[in-house]
């Protein structure tokens, strides 16, 4: 469909970076735009990424074929009872939320199961706003798709040919699969870290002997408890069932672990740790990051184009900086940068972060 019209509610970092990949894309297609800060729209009118703006959620989107819903999940749930009167029966609706039960669950309760099909890019940043928004921020970052009850082929094969042309990669899972799945490895490491520095601060002495001391392993656990609140606050509430679930297996293994360390089990710790450490040096390099080591490691906005790599290697190379491992991140959600560089030291990570700004690369540092 060459003269589509596509929809946006919410203009943010997730929508705008969309809507930004997809223009350069489909340069033919009209796009319009809701959002609830009148700067975004206005900024996005100036730089020729929507085509309308709108001021309500109203006639407009019932000439969409597709409708991004980049709201929080609770707002999205809202728009929907809104545009449900409106939109063409042909109207494919999907929205970006990392959590997918509740929004899933209230399309059905609307009757709109066959508008539908959930999606979740893997990418992000703790920027916000229009203003952070950029048409690579989705390159090579995973983008999943949970079709529901209703979810045609036509949806999912059209749903799977805008992931590819904002050249993110599609993954399809069931919504509740998605849910468990960001549960165990995203929500549930996001509360033990937030936990984890409360029971530090807490048991802090007077002088503040263990903020002070904290570094390397502690840091590099603890470094996500410096996302949102806020968004954490919402996404616990969203994924409620799924994350306590999590969190009682969680608890389980605590206790064992404590009453292995109690009666002197050593065969059951090593069992453990050996086990832990295995799989954990399974997964894939380009996702790898040592919890116990420092690491000397930049992250680099990088556009996906021919010798985009080849050309920074180049570069570190011929100034002397050695590369311990490098290789794209597919899972963005929480950090910037789609390539990640990963040195031998300190003093070659600053040289090359300095060397890299000089030749105009965005660089990001883990804290």
């Amino acid at each position: 469909m060459t003269r589509q019209t596509i929809g946006f509610i919410g203009l943010g970092l997730i929508g705008g970076s969309i809507a930004k990949a997809l223009k350069s894309k489909r340069p033919n297609a009209t796009f319009i735009a809701y959002n609830r800060s009148k700067s975004s729209l206005v900024e996005a009118m100036a730089d020729g990424t929507i085509n309308q703006a709108m001021d309500t959620i109203g006639p407009a989107f019932s000439e969409c074929d597709m409708i991004f819903l980049c709201a929080p999940v609770s707002v999205n749930i809202r728009c929907l009872e809104q545009l449900k009167p409106i939109i063409k029966p042909t109207c494919i609706l999907t929205d970006v939320g990392s959590v997918k039960t509740t929004i899933h669950e209230a399309v059905e309760t609307l009757g709109m199961t066959h508008y539908f099909i959930g999606g979740h890019p893997m990418a992000g940043s703790e920027k916000t706003g229009y203003s952070s928004a950029k048409a690579h921020l989705l390159e090579n970052a995973y983008y999943i798709l949970t079709p529901g009850e209703g979810t045609t082929d036509r949806m999912i094969s059209e749903m799977i040919s805008i992931v590819k042309d904002i050249n993110a990669l599609p993954i399809i899972l069931n919504y509740k699969e998605h849910d468990r799945i960001t549960a165990a490895i995203s929500h549930l490491p996001h509360i033990i870290a937030y936990t984890l520095v409360n029971l530090v601060k807490d048991s802090d002495n007077p002088q503040g002997m263990m903020r002070m001391l904290a570094a390397g392993g502690f840091k590099d656990i603890t470094r996500i408890a410096s996302s949102s609140p806020e968004m954490w606050q919402q996404i616990c509430a969203e994924n409620k069932t799924q994350i306590i679930d999590m969190l009682n297996l969680y608890i389980e293994r605590i206790s064992d672990m404590g009453r292995a360390i109690k009666n002197d089990d050593t065969q059951m710790l090593l069992d453990a740790f050996g086990s832990a450490k295995n799989y954990r040096d399974d997964i894939p390099q380009s996702h790898a990051k040592s919890l116990l080591q420092s690491s000397y490691e930049i992250f680099v906005d990088l556009i996906d184009e021919s010798g985009a790599i080849a050309t920074i290697a180049t570069i570190l190379a011929t100034n002397g900086i050695s590369i311990k491992n490098i290789g794209i991140v597919h899972n963005r959600e929480f950090q910037e940068g789609v390539l990640h560089i990963e040195f031998y030291d300190e003093e070659s990570a600053e040289k090359a972060t300095g060397l890299l700004a000089k030749y105009h690369y965005v660089i990001h540092l883990r804290k």
